[in-house]
């Protein structure tokens, strides 16, 4: 099972992750938060409030919005891969 150990924002949506597997890198999430419970994130502000929860090894937003640790991998993964043949 695939678990983030850190999380840091660096700017707008952009999150700093590292996961258990050695995986490091920013990911961007603007293209992600979709539905009810993201679009609050949308604001700087808002978005700039999550922390990193313990128990489930994820990010998580005081609205109670998080992202699956896998998910986010995937994410940062394509969005690497992306940015190195552009």
């Amino acid at each position: 099972m695939l678990h983030l150990t850190s999380a840091k924002h660096v700017r707008k949506k952009i999150i700093w992750l590292a996961f258990d597997n050695g995986v490091r890198g920013e990911v961007d999430l603007s293209e992600s938060l979709i539905g009810p419970i993201f679009e609050p994130l949308n604001d700087d502000v808002e978005f700039a409030k999550f922390t990193f929860y313990s128990e489930l090894k994820t990010i998580v937003w005081p609205n109670g919005a998080d992202f699956a640790p896998e998910y986010l991998h995937e994410l940062l993964t394509e969005q690497s891969n992306n940015s190195k043949s552009a």
